[in-house]
């Protein structure tokens, strides 16, 4: 009797230590906004982020939520397409946004880099986005007619 009794007390404390730690505790998420012109690399950050294959990407046309998981937080990416005719939609999502990314093509024409440079302005003016962080990457450092950071 006394064998099962400590049996019993060493698979209880064992029951315990394991149930009663409860679930990991959830790992915080954060909401970002991803804009750029169209052609900047936004899907294609994304899908890398993601792990998702490069193949097929498709550019996007309105807009696409993405879970990016980090190991101690979540981003939940709302991709806003980089098109002339929704551009200036963009400012319907930015509601609830925590963070900006702005990808841009560094190796775009200047009329391009000129436009992206007015859409960056912009975000940067806007109420709902001007005391937010920014993350401004120059895209497409691998093509031979990239520009520095410093030309960006």
């Amino acid at each position: 009797f006394s064998f099962c009794f400590v049996c019993f007390a060493l698979l209880w404390q064992c029951f315990r230590a394991l149930c009663c730690k409860g679930p990991p505790p959830p790992r915080p998420e954060y909401d970002l906004v991803c804009i750029g012109l169209s052609g900047s690399g936004k899907t294609s950050l994304l899908s890398q982020l993601c792990s998702e294959s490069p193949e097929n990407i498709v550019s996007t046309t309105g807009f696409s939520i993405k879970a990016v998981p980090f190991q101690n937080a979540i981003l939940n990416v709302k991709e806003l397409g980089g098109a002339d005719n929704i551009r200036k939609y963009w400012s319907r999502y930015y509601q609830g946004s925590q963070g900006v990314i702005f990808v841009l093509d560094s190796a775009s024409s200047e009329d391009d880099l000129e436009t992206a440079r007015n859409e960056l302005h912009s975000a940067l003016q806007h109420p709902q986005l001007c005391t937010l962080p920014f993350l401004i990457l120059a895209n497409h450092q691998d093509k031979p007619a990239a520009r520095s950071v410093q030309e960006v």
